[in-house]
């Protein structure tokens, strides 16, 4: 069974009991995909006109697990730009497909054996994703992961993305568990903003040292 008391590893610290259902977050969670949407981003920002300055690393971890076109939206208004949403977010998506097919993707070893540990068991688990699910599909198979997930939930499926707490909500009503009895693992503050208005426990994923 899980572990009944903590264990600390390099990244997380595994609560001391077990919840009826657990939710992972993808990108900085699962697979080590971080580095790679930040030169997307950039790529696309600058591409349509944003400063140099605008999204540097501490700015888009602070925008962790948001849908893009919200990211978009909030730095124009941060920053004072014009930029089109849809358009910025599209050529970040497809700067970030050629990227993960060039590059490939690392896991998280913590959760990622976490999750096998669930599935052993039976226990109910889902992905939580600020992707689109297009996007959230290539970056597990670009991971080797996606036969592992049968259930993600994406910003297409709920009115609301992170901060909000739609798409955690829905993850738990798809797995027929009460939210109340969900762990959320979160490695950025917009998801776990979003587990705490869920009514949900949330286990923060460490960043790599950079």
């Amino acid at each position: 069974m899980i572990p009944s008391s903590p264990v600390v590893t390099k990244r997380i610290d595994l609560p001391g009991k077990i919840f009826a259902g657990y939710i992972f977050d993808l990108d900085g969670t699962l697979v080590e995909s971080m580095p790679l949407h930040h030169r997307a981003w950039r790529m696309a920002l600058q591409n349509h006109g944003a400063p140099a300055d605008v999204f540097q690393w501490n700015e888009f971890v602070a925008h962790g697990g948001m849908a893009a076109t919200d990211i978009v939206k909030d730095l124009n208004s941060c920053h004072e730009l014009a930029m089109d949403p849809p358009a910025v977010a599209e050529e970040k998506r497809a700067n970030y497909a050629r990227l993960l097919e060039e590059e490939g993707l690392d896991i998280i070893p913590e959760t990622v054996e976490l999750v096998h540990r669930l599935r052993e068991q039976r226990i109910p688990y889902a992905i939580g994703t600020g992707s689109f699910m297009p996007g959230a599909v290539a970056t597990l198979r670009a991971a080797k992961l996606e036969e592992l997930f049968p259930l993600i939930v994406t910003p297409e499926d709920v009115p609301h993305g992170k901060p909000a707490p739609d798409i955690f909500l829905k993850a738990a009503e798809r797995m027929n568990v009460p939210p109340a009895e969900c762990v959320v693992f979160e490695d950025a503050e917009p998801g776990l903003r979003a587990a705490a208005a869920a009514g949900m426990a949330c286990v923060r994923v460490l960043p790599a040292v950079r």
